[in-house]
């Protein structure tokens, strides 16, 4: 931000903690001393230059913000520990919009990549792998699923984002379980990759084959806000559930959204940083007065309203009359108007899944690195690099999309014992609880690690 008399209102560095140090390197730099330092407080001085890094970008001071990622870049590293991994992307993002400022730059910069529809499979498989949100998302989806169609002979599927064959192989394996012989099936598949349709249905019906299952899959090549809800094709007779993973936040992007950078924002998150005494203090302690929010902001019930795309979506599912929808949503505020409040949730998120991996998985693995660069590092680009319609990482808590999906007419179906035990169970068999929890809220499931929530997954019906 920048004052009248053309100053910025950045009044204190994170290099006041270090007075010996040049305000960049050079002969008699400090940065091999610093590369000693112990993890925790080389973490919390990265995240301290991230932030006046960011405040300069908020403000427009370009060339100080340059000094900022030069700075940074010398300690930060995608293959350190979590906070130099994580770091290392924030900083990439936060390029990636100083660079928008010259958008011819920026798009001759990027003109020759190409979009790899089997890169983009593969890292969410990794994901898949490597962490268990998603296979406890389909646990916990598929249990809800099978519960409500109990005795329907005519079972209807609609998945918002149709990539991943586990978890329909694994409903497939309990419905030809049931007492009273499987229903017939038909799961309607949306994704914008023709190929990744061929795959599903090519999986699935070996499996309902082999299971002796009557089945077919409806492939639908759409993104998901380019989806006519007319090509679903609902029959009379059929009980239908509607998934969705990590979908729906996407539909939250609007055209004339406009960014504003709140000072108050800035001076709160320097001063909640300063008064921390370790990095582990700052990022468990999750201050509420780290930002100042605007009624505009994520955590502000004024803006549950604030997407005509995702009202209509709403209203247009809430007219097919689902038995049963079960979404699955990031459980983190980072949908905030202003660049501060968006980076400030983000750091707190993604701290928490840097560090899920780098608990569980070695820092030299090739498939750690990809899921990181691939998939979480490009979703932070999405989250702080850009603005309007481009911005389809809108994250928001579950509070949040209890109000909305209320208001859109859907009524709350609290999820069972058994589905959550069901999940918990997976835990302890593959990964030994580790740092991973569920818990309970408002008759919806939280997957924690740590004490930090990730991800909420609640179900829901129609009601008049």
């Amino acid at each position: 931000m920048v004052n009248d008399e053309g100053s910025s209102s950045v009044t204190s560095s994170p290099l006041q903690f270090f007075p010996w140090m040049p305000p960049s390197p050079g002969l008699g730099s400090p940065y091999p001393l610093l590369r000693e330092l112990k993890s925790e407080e080389r973490g919390l001085y990265l995240i301290q230059l991230l932030l006046a890094c960011a405040n300069h970008v908020a403000a427009g001071s370009l060339e100080n913000a340059n000094i900022g990622l030069e700075q940074i870049s010398h300690l930060a590293s995608p293959d350190g520990d979590t906070m130099q991994r994580i770091v290392a992307y924030f900083t990439e993002a936060l390029a990636d919009r100083m660079l928008k400022s010259w958008p011819g730059l920026h798009r001759a910069l990027n003109s020759t990549k190409i979009y790899s529809v089997s890169e983009d499979i593969m890292v969410q498989r990794l994901f898949f792998e490597l962490c268990p949100f998603l296979k406890l998302s389909y646990v916990i989806t598929n249990q809800a699923i099978f519960e409500a169609m109990e005795g329907e002979k005519m079972v209807h599927i609609i998945d918002l984002k149709s990539s991943e064959p586990a978890q329909w192989i694994n409903l497939l394996q309990t419905l030809s379980a049931r007492p009273e012989g499987p229903p017939h099936l038909r799961i309607t598949g949306i994704h914008e990759q023709k190929e990744v349709l061929e795959q599903m249905a090519l999986r699935l019906t070996e499996e309902a084959e082999k299971l002796d299952i009557p089945f077919q899959f409806i492939p639908i090549v759409s993104k998901l806000e380019n989806l006519d809800i007319e090509s679903l094709r609902v029959k009379t007779g059929e009980a239908l559930a509607v998934s969705s993973v990590l979908q729906l936040h996407s539909l939250l992007a609007t055209d004339d959204e406009m960014t504003r950078n709140s000072p108050a924002a800035s001076k709160n998150l320097q001063k909640a940083l300063h008064n921390q005494r370790t990095l582990k203090d700052w990022l468990e302690k999750e201050p509420t007065a780290v930002c100042n929010m605007s009624p505009d902001s994520a955590l502000s019930p004024l803006s549950v309203s604030g997407s005509p795309k995702m009202g209509s979506f709403l209203s247009a599912l809430w007219g097919l009359s689902p038995k049963l929808m079960v979404v699955t949503e990031q459980e983190s505020n980072n949908n905030g108007y202003t660049l501060l409040e968006r980076i400030s949730k983000a750091l707190f998120f993604y701290a928490a899944l840097f560090d899920c991996l780098e608990s569980t998985v070695s820092r030299t693995s090739v498939e750690r690195q990809k899921v990181e660069k691939l998939l979480f590092g490009e979703e932070i680009k999405n989250i702080i690099a850009c603005e309007g319609a481009e911005r389809k990482e809108r994250h928001e808590k579950l509070e949040k999309w209890i109000l909305r999906l209320e208001l859109a007419g859907f009524g709350r179906v609290p999820l069972s014992y058994q589905g959550r035990m069901q999940a918990i169970r997976l835990l302890q068999q593959s990964y030994g609880f580790g740092g991973y929890n569920i818990k309970e809220e408002n008759g919806c499931l939280v997957i924690c690690w740590q004490d930090r929530s990730l991800f909420s997954v609640s179900a829901w019906r129609f009601r008049r």
